[in-house]
């Protein structure tokens, strides 16, 4: 299979998934519709000359094995429209990733039951505790969070998902040479390293531009049997990935939010709408018609932990205890604590019970 042309179509950034599908489609073979010339294109039925002749310029300056030898030396893996496995909801939408990159392991991941969850980045402690409350409901069962690695709802969805033993998925705006936000890089490496996989559809060198996110959506969707929406204004991108859902002829939930908050205007527009109200994981489980079996977990396998890692497990795993008795047992500095206490919560080793106090799992 040419593998390298999918690439070198994808490595171009003027182009889009729509485009490299219909030239695929029209020719019915990967490498003739790279190669073709300017005549063959004019042959494509509503086709701009423009957008031919902008095409061709671009494509002559790629590389072929260049830019396929990037994305192996990086080892990013990768599927394509050709592929036999590529995600059979994926591609049943309207416009599907011409390429799928993947990091971590997306086929442990189980496929045919896939749960998008989308919010707001700037989400209520509210909001975020009432989803923390239904993901733990779903614990221990082979369903899988589907979000999109931003900061806010999708940080705690991807997060909860570690600490209750689901698998997660992570599909973001940006190729793999880029981390957006900084922030959740511990919570990127720990998705790759065994709780799922990271998915884009940008090349590794692609930016993370305002535009992507929204065409993001599509596949955080679109991957999925249905989404949750757990806080969304008026206009917001969780709205963009409802409309989409329904688009696609999936699923709508949402959780109830305060009246008073402005980021639960969307919710209530999508409950009037139709969207299914979710207030426990039961309803999730009803809306999409699942049965799941729970897996009982007689002892919890910890990750390997580090030296400062070890000494806070020591503390913990007896009781709860507050950041100060940490600080004193531990003799360790307040930064280093509390980035250690973060990367343990994201590992799914302790977890935060109010306040400023943490406990084993």
């Amino acid at each position: 299979m040419n593998y390298k042309y999918w690439i070198a179509f994808s490595s171009i950034e003027q182009i889009d998934s729509r485009f490299i599908k219909r030239l695929y489609d029209y020719f019915g073979d990967v490498e003739k519709a790279f190669n073709c010339n300017l005549k063959e294109l004019e042959n494509i039925d509503g086709l701009s000359v423009k957008k031919a002749e902008n095409f061709i310029k671009l494509r002559d300056k790629v590389d072929v094995d260049k830019v396929f030898a990037n994305v192996e030396t990086k080892g990013i893996n990768f599927l394509t429209l050709e592929d036999d496995n590529y995600p059979r909801m994926l591609k049943n939408i309207e416009n599907p990733p011409a390429v799928l990159y993947y990091k971590g392991k997306l086929f442990d991941c189980n496929l045919d039951k896939t749960l998008a969850i989308v919010g707001s980045r700037k989400a209520s402690t509210n909001s975020r505790n009432n989803l923390r409350k239904i993901i733990s409901g779903l614990g221990n069962t082979d369903i899988c969070i589907v979000s999109g690695l931003a900061s806010g709802i999708d940080t705690v969805a991807h997060t909860a998902a570690i600490e209750n033993n689901l698998k997660t998925i992570g599909v973001i705006a940006s190729g793999f040479d880029y981390i957006y936000p900084t922030q959740n890089k511990t919570l990127y490496e720990n998705i790759e390293n065994g709780y799922g996989a990271v998915v884009t559809e940008y090349y590794p060198s692609f930016e993370p531009i305002k535009f992507r996110f929204p065409q993001r959506n599509r596949i955080v969707s679109g991957l999925s049997y249905g989404t949750l929406v757990a806080e969304a204004g008026i206009q917001s991108g969780a709205l963009i990935t409802a409309n989409l859902t329904l688009e696609q002829g999936r699923e709508l939930m949402c959780i109830p939010g305060e009246i008073s908050n402005p980021n639960t205007q969307g919710i209530y527009k999508l409950l009037k709408t139709g969207a299914t109200m979710v207030t426990e994981s039961n309803d999730i489980l009803e809306a999409l018609n699942w049965e799941v079996k729970k897996e009982v977990q007689t002892q919890l396998t910890l990750p390997t932990l580090t030296p400062d890692e070890e000494k806070i497990y020591e503390y913990v795993k007896i009781e709860e205890r507050g950041v100060d008795e940490l600080l004193t047992l531990t003799e360790l500095n307040l930064d280093n604590l509390l980035m250690n206490l973060t990367t343990m919560e994201l590992k799914g080793i302790i977890k935060q019970v109010g306040g400023d106090r943490y406990k084993a799992f």
